[in-house]
């Protein structure tokens, strides 16, 4: 079981950073894989990025490569997303979800899930 509250939410403008935080609670987080999805009003929930569970392996949506990065803290038992360079097109509730065994750009595969952060970018 692993509980997930993700924060670091906020209101930017154009071209700011953020970053998103994810507290894991659980013994066994070291064995998830973790991802990051956000769903904007009126639209589905879409993959952002992934981490597998020893971090060695990343993956990320074409609409964020090179400008986010996800990354995690076994040890503290968090994960993390920076936002760089911020579009008006970013805001969206983010969610932070845990799965076991490797990363997956599929939301279904993922079993546990956070209750989401706004994250709203002005222009």
């Amino acid at each position: 079981q692993v509980q997930l509250v993700e924060s670091g939410g906020g209101l930017v403008q154009a071209g700011d950073s953020l970053r998103l935080s994810c507290a894991a609670s659980g013994r066994t987080f070291s064995t998830y894989a973790m991802g990051w999805f956000r769903q904007a009003p009126g639209k589905e929930r879409v993959f952002v990025a992934a981490i597998n569970w020893t971090g060695g392996s990343t993956y990320y949506a074409d609409s964020v490569k090179g400008r986010f990065t996800i990354s995690r803290d076994n040890a503290k038992n968090w994960v993390y997303l920076q936002m760089n360079s911020l579009k008006p097109e970013d805001t969206a509730v983010y969610y932070c979800a845990a799965r076991r065994s490797l990363g997956s750009t599929d939301s279904a595969e993922y079993n546990y899930w956070g209750q989401g952060t706004q994250v709203t970018v002005s222009s």
